[in-house]
């Protein structure tokens, strides 16, 4: 694959962020650069054990992950992530035999492209992957922000301005996909309140039941939280849902 021509898009906070994971380190190289000249955010990753680590510490829009690794193959690595959530993947492989497509798409991927594949194409099916995961969310972003302009709400170090959606640590913005500031926006604009999984669901235009709202839940409080798993800001309410807390 030879990277396509043309100037580098400047870097932009809000978009789309894609981890690529592969252990040809040249490719991976290619890759990373053909994407960010194309305007997206990458990190980059070259096995399994890596890609679970920056998972843990980033958020990310779209993984582009080779099947073929040492250790954990991409295919292991793909089934597992679907166990746990639905984060968008596009799977890179050599082997272009129907069996092997399937078994792709079987494992949870959500496209699967086959080497060697021309620049164009790979940027043809991550936005087409892309365009199918965000726009729901981006849609459904001004049915409550309109009235919101101007309204900032603080919780801990964190700020976040309601009707630009702009999330900051410290006077510094964060980066956050259209999708999670759609769902920080609902609970930022009811604060202290539990709002239901299907409230939720319907405000920030979540498909895919409760499991599909935990998930989302999941990856803004790895963005949000200094643990995770014992969140200081976003609540779980057991059978009443989750809530913004802005009072410790």
């Amino acid at each position: 694959m030879q990277p396509a021509q043309g100037a580098a898009v400047p870097p932009d906070p809000d978009a789309p962020h894609i981890l690529v994971v592969d252990d040809d380190r040249r490719l991976c190289g290619l890759l990373a650069r053909l994407l960010r000249e194309s305007g997206f955010m990458v990190s980059t990753a070259h096995d399994a054990a890596e890609a679970r680590a920056k998972l843990a510490m980033l958020t990310v829009d779209l993984l582009v992950l080779d099947v073929m690794m040492p250790g954990e193959s991409g295919l292991d690595l793909t089934q597992a992530l679907r166990r746990d959530g639905d984060l968008p993947i596009l799977l890179l492989t050599a082997m272009d035999g129907a069996e092997d497509r399937i078994a792709g798409l079987e494992t949870g991927a959500d496209d699967y492209l086959t080497k060697p594949f021309e620049p164009r194409e790979l940027l043809a099916r991550v936005k087409s992957i892309l365009r199918r995961s965000v726009p729901r969310a981006a849609a459904a972003a001004p049915a409550f922000a309109g009235g919101l302009q101007g309204v900032t709400l603080r919780f801990g170090p964190w700020s976040f301005d309601l009707g630009r959606q702009e999330l900051r640590r410290h006077g510094e913005i964060v980066h956050l996909t259209q999708g999670e500031a759609t769902l920080l926006g609902v609970l930022a604009a009811a604060p202290n309140r539990p709002i239901s999984r299907d409230e939720l669901a319907d405000r920030a235009q979540i498909r895919g039941g409760d499991r599909a709202v935990d998930v989302q839940i999941v990856r803004l409080r790895r963005k949000i939280e200094d643990d995770p798993r014992n969140p200081r800001h976003i609540h779980t309410l057991r059978g009443a849902g989750y809530a913004l807390r802005t009072d410790g």
